[in-house]
């Protein structure tokens, strides 16, 4: 599993320019690390956590590595002075820059204004790992981030797939550090991997119809995917990704955002059959996931009331990652969630602190929820499926 605990580059947002940076508010770093120590903590007694600091550390001093992420950097931010530096400093500051970024001088109108600019931009939001990254099988799909200020994370993460000894793959789905149009982008919150042949994709704002084909055929080709279930999420929405209104707890399992499944605002949903076999319409999700053999039962985000559905489903409440089938983290926040997992699904809540001081087991077979704090984490408007990205799963089908 590969996560990045935030950093300083956290404080680049601010109450302005949160927006551009995509954060739904500012977050308070140290509390953040805290959050994220024990995320991490609970990640390492099911797999190993890799960290994406540690992991560049590993490569970034060798040659290739260090002309390849220059090269592709000056494209993001194209500076002669800039790329000189970044040929010569030494590789623990090389990989500060490309995460922290580097402020831009300020001149006498910048100092008057009270205003900062940046050369290389900060990633603030590198800590959601799974968008700019995604395993799926043997391949790799490199996401093709829809804002400018994510674009570095497609490069890093490039990096480590085509460089490091541990991240062997068998190649490259689909790339998106080779798209710079605004309308063939794709970021890993809208591709789910529900079976061995089997993917589900989100085209909402962050994820285009055209990038999608491209991604939908290169599944097929690379990867083995015969189906996907491709759903049309609206143009105005608070969900960025589709991870934000359903994520998979378990095989038969899901934790959905109810009015985007039930009722008058129910999404449609396509059912593409990569290889030029044709797309057939749905006027559901589970229609079009029945059609494919998957019946699922919805565990609502928020429980019953639309109050608490719309606040849990702000606060990631739909966005579980799960570390075996039936077991999965998410955010303590999320009270109506987590009543609706334990009272109509049987999942058993689990406090963090006591699981992590033995104090509440976790068997094999189980079904729980363990329920961490995040109450900063969540600011950046994700949670804990958008904070992993697997790199192997055993296959549980």
């Amino acid at each position: 599993m590969i996560c990045h605990t935030p950093g300083p580059e956290l404080l680049a947002v601010t109450p302005s320019n949160r927006a551009q940076y995509l954060h739904d508010d500012i977050i308070h770093l140290r509390q953040a690390q805290s959050e994220h120590a024990q995320f991490r903590a609970i990640l390492a007694r099911f797999c190993d956590v890799l960290q994406v600091r540690d992991l560049l550390a590993e490569i970034v001093d060798r040659e290739e590595v260090r002309r390849f992420l220059v090269n592709q950097v000056m494209e993001v931010a194209p500076s002669e002075p800039l790329g000189g530096e970044l040929y010569e400093i030494p590789g623990d500051q090389l990989i500060r820059r490309f995460i922290e970024g580097k402020e831009a001088p300020r001149g006498p109108i910048s100092q008057l204004l009270h205003k900062v600019s940046y050369e290389l931009p900060p990633l603030p939001n590198l800590f959601f790992t799974r968008d700019a990254a995604m395993v799926v099988n043997d391949g790799v799909i490199i996401g093709a981030m829809r804002y400018a200020v994510r674009w570095t994370e497609e490069l890093l993460m490039k990096a480590l797939f085509l460089y490091h000894p541990l991240l062997g793959n068998g190649g490259f789905i689909y790339d998106g550090t080779e798209e710079r149009r605004s309308d063939y982008t794709v970021e890993g919150g809208d591709v789910l991997i529900l079976r061995p042949d089997l993917a589900m994709v989100g085209l909402s704002e962050r994820s285009s119809p055209a990038a999608i084909e491209g991604l939908v055929e290169g599944l097929k080709e690379k990867a083995g995917i015969d189906h996907v279930v491709v759903v049309v999420l609206p143009a105005e929405s608070p969900a960025i990704h589709l991870d934000m209104i359903f994520t998979m707890i378990d095989r038969t399992h899901c934790v959905v955002y109810p009015p985007y499944f039930f009722g008058p605002q129910r999404l449609p949903a396509l059912h593409y059959r990569p290889g030029g076999q044709g797309v057939t319409a749905h006027d559901g999700i589970f229609s079009a996931l029945k059609q494919v053999g998957v019946e699922l039962e919805p565990v609502w985000c928020g429980g019953t009331h639309p109050t608490l559905q719309e606040r849990e489903q702000w606060s990631s409440g739909c966005n579980f990652v799960a570390v075996r089938p039936g077991i999965v983290v998410g955010y303590a926040r999320n009270e109506g969630t987590m009543r609706e997992l334990q009272d109509k699904a049987g999942y058993r809540i689990v406090d963090a602190t006591d699981f992590l001081a033995g104090k509440a087991l976790v068997r094999e077979g189980d079904k729980a929820v363990i329920a961490f704090e995040g109450s900063e984490l969540v600011r950046g408007g994700g949670g804990g499926r958008c904070m992993t990205m697997p790199v192997c799963r055993d296959d549980i089908w």
